[in-house]
């Protein structure tokens, strides 16, 4: 079955859709092993680990692109990767929406913020005309060679505009041909609770976000108030910093790792995530006596 396809079967089931955010080839791979059906590949983390920088509007889509297609041939279970704004107009989604959808990603998340871009949780984001948000929409659908291809529209106009201006945008998104909505930084749980009142015949997106606008409910809850997915996109970044700098903490102020090992992952068991065993057979069938 294709990533895609199943990707759309994913959301349309009444069970939730959890998808982790990888911010590299590696996290997205231990997100698979751990047993999700799917990855989301996050701008905000991709922006700290390739550039070590913001999320501020810094990669290309041709960097976005590539890290996302290195993603989505490392694993066996769909993508969907943050595209910014698409990188320009209309036009720029259409050539946005082509290398995307070669890279192998099932899915692909636009949003209406002005260029140069915030991480939806920060605060000074500027959003662009709703009408010119629809036709980049529009230009998405239009592009895309696979039907199941998902398009997400997610609006950040709930900040500063409030949110009867994100509903409003998500419905003009929705009659554009968005098959999912991701209403960003709703502010308590009525809010989240209107959003699917108002959505409640196309699969929508909540963002669980450590620290963020929103409040951080589990994955049932999310699931009984309607939402199709959850995404917890910087949590895994998050945690591994913490454990980078604790680890390079420990070794700086007491000259040894020994009360770091129970908090690390063996040296047989990072060489099972990164399927070495698989090179090893390799090297046997392929190995000249």
């Amino acid at each position: 079955m294709k990533k895609t396809t199943r990707l759309k079967m994913l959301l349309e089931n009444k069970e939730i859709l959890v998808a982790p955010g990888a911010y590299d080839v590696f996290s997205a791979k231990v997100i698979e092993k751990t047993g999700f059906n799917a990855v989301y590949m996050t701008g905000y983390g991709t922006s700290a680990s390739v550039l070590g920088q913001p999320d501020v509007g810094l990669l290309s889509m041709t960097e976005m692109a590539k890290r996302a297609g290195d993603i989505a041939k490392a694993v066996n279970v769909p993508v969907i990767a943050d595209a910014d704004t698409g990188y320009g107009n209309p036009l720029n989604v259409r050539r946005t929406v082509m290398e995307y959808e070669k890279a192998g990603i099932a899915g692909i998340q636009l949003e209406d913020q002005l260029f140069p871009k915030k991480c939806g949780h920060m605060l000074g984001r500027k959003i662009i005309p709703k009408e010119e948000m629809v036709q980049k929409i529009k230009a998405a659908c239009d592009i895309r060679e696979d039907k199941d291809f998902v398009v997400i529209a997610r609006t950040d106009a709930r900040t500063n505009y409030g949110l009867d201006e994100a509903i409003a945008r998500g419905i003009a998104y929705r009659q554009a041909g968005a098959d999912l909505l991701f209403i960003e930084s709703p502010e308590n749980v009525e809010e989240m609770k209107k959003i699917n009142k108002v959505f409640n015949d196309i699969p929508t997106l909540a963002n669980m976000v450590e620290g963020g606008r929103s409040p951080i409910l589990t994955v049932n809850e999310l699931e009984k108030l309607g939402f199709s997915i959850v995404i917890f996109s910087t949590g895994p970044l998050y945690s591994a910093a913490k454990g980078v700098k604790d680890y390079l903490t420990e070794l700086k102020t007491k000259g040894t790792t020994l009360a770091r090992i129970d908090h690390m992952i063996s040296f047989k068991e990072f060489n099972d995530l990164i399927g070495l065993q698989e090179y090893l057979d390799l090297e046997k069938k392929y190995k000249v006596d």
